[in-house]
């Protein structure tokens, strides 16, 4: 049986092992710019592994049997606890990932494993031919915890799917439908979308993904698809017209480069939506489920802001797939037998997790600590930039997802932080991307903090 040693212990062990007089001998006889690498190496508590680690086997043993997706760094990882990770090789590192914006809870919540094994082994699928308790349940809360969080004042049904772009997807078909309804010469078919946003990598999700890298190898793209300028006042009205079935917008957009909807954009895209007849889509999928420091990122708008659809998955299922679409009454009574459908969405046991993180991340006393917790993140963000002005511009976002945009590829730096053991991502344009858990402790967050000034002092 392997032995774990405690990690901790084995970095101190690592930075005071009593050298041999071979080794000192053969240290001598280093040339100048191998000994800078090793010291360079020594300094390093997580440096990636090798080309001979075990990681590596690993890797190699199965990469050829995997479509090719992301570009994954070096190390694979088999365990995590709270806002930490452990990789193959016993490396713990600080995430402040969140499996991008999902473990909202952390890894391995206790609740939440108990309630999956419980459920799993009660029943996991049954199909939507019939009915369970929890597919209910969890839209009924959904609806209640819509309406009293601030969120969509109007809030009345919800279907439930197994991911974000299934999200996306039934959100544009609903508002296909719903243009249908209202104007049966089948004229009111368009949707209006965004530049810089991102909803996901179907292809109705992805013809609203104006991004020629996501497009250009999959085009043509599904036909009906505008595109308008984030945060354009000015344009909302010629941009939304009589042809248009509906307009589907991040409140925060994530993928995007973390960038802040302004109130006023999104009242003037809820008036004109109003004016024209057009279904108004919140895509909260990243920013959603108490990111923000509220349920609904949304939910400090005035009532006219508020959407007719709000698209939900990521922290909905902290691991689980499962996505929802909260719909009003103005969609929803628009959507008969037979008009859409899912074989595993509303599952019993994706219903039930979702159940209990729906409860969780409404408390207001998380949501308070999301926020005090942002605080923590920005003052130290402004920290660095007054530290770095040459480097980090700007500081945007909200709650627990933030954006440091910085004046060049941060790669370099997402590496040195990776290897003194912090987990960070990027977005949008030379942008370092921070959506930790939102039950990360204060004192994480300064290790965090920490381990990125380090991080970017290296790489200067």
């Amino acid at each position: 049986m392997a032995m774990r040693f405690p990690v901790r212990q084995l970095a101190l062990a690592r930075r005071t092992w009593p050298a041999s007089p071979s080794s000192r001998r053969l240290a001598s006889n280093l040339s100048g710019a191998v000994k800078k690498t090793i010291r360079a190496d020594a300094e390093l508590s997580n440096p990636d592994p090798g080309a001979d680690s075990p990681s590596a086997a690993l890797v190699n043993e199965h990469a050829p049997y995997m479509v090719a997706t992301y570009a994954r760094p070096p190390p694979v990882f088999v365990q995590g606890e709270g806002s930490w990770l452990w990789d193959v090789e016993n490396r713990k590192y600080l995430d402040f990932t969140a499996g991008i914006a999902v473990t909202s809870l952390g890894h391995s919540d206790a609740e939440f494993t108990r309630l999956l094994a419980q459920q799993a082994g009660t029943l996991i699928h049954a199909s939507n031919l019939y009915y369970n308790p929890w597919t209910g349940a969890l839209s009924k809360l959904l609806v209640e915890k819509t309406l009293s969080s601030g969120g969509m004042h109007d809030a009345a049904k919800v279907f439930v799917c197994n991911s974000g772009s299934e999200a996306n997807e039934a959100a544009v078909k609903f508002a296909r439908k719903t243009g249908k309804a209202i104007d049966p010469s089948g004229n009111k078919v368009e949707v209006v979308s965004f530049d810089n946003a991102f909803h996901g990598r179907t292809m109705g999700a992805l013809s609203a993904t104006h991004n020629p890298k996501y497009q250009r190898p999959f085009a043509p793209m599904v036909p009906g698809f505008v595109e308008g300028r984030y945060n354009d006042v000015g344009a909302v009205e010629a941009l939304v017209t009589g042809k248009t079935c509906g307009v589907i917008v991040e409140p925060i957009q994530g993928e995007g480069g973390v960038v802040t909807a302004s109130d006023d954009f999104l009242v003037a895209l809820a008036r004109r939506c109003r004016e024209v007849g057009a279904v108004l889509i919140y895509d909260e999928i990243q920013c959603g489920m108490g990111r923000t420091g509220s349920l609904w990122a949304h939910a400090g708008l005035p009532r006219e802001a508020h959407p007719d659809v709000i698209t939900s998955a990521k922290a909905l299922g902290n691991g689980f797939p499962i996505g929802a679409v909260v719909v009003n009454d103005f969609v929803g009574d628009k959507i008969k037998v037979g008009d859409h459908g899912t074989t595993f969405g509303g599952n019993p046991l994706a219903c039930r997790l979702a159940h209990y993180l729906v409860e969780r991340l409404s408390d207001p006393a998380l949501q308070r600590g999301v926020r005090e917790k942002s605080q923590l993140f920005t003052t130290g963000f402004g920290m660095l930039k007054e530290r770095f002005p040459e480097l980090i511009t700007e500081i945007r976002g909200r709650g627990l997802i933030l954006g440091l945009q910085l004046t060049e590829d941060p790669g370099a730096i997402v590496k040195a932080a990776r290897e003194r053991g912090l987990l960070v991502i990027t977005a949008g344009t030379n942008t370092l991307r921070f959506v930790p858990s939102l039950v990360v402790t204060d004192e994480e967050i300064a290790q965090g903090l920490q381990i990125l000034e380090d991080a970017i002092a290296a790489t200067r």
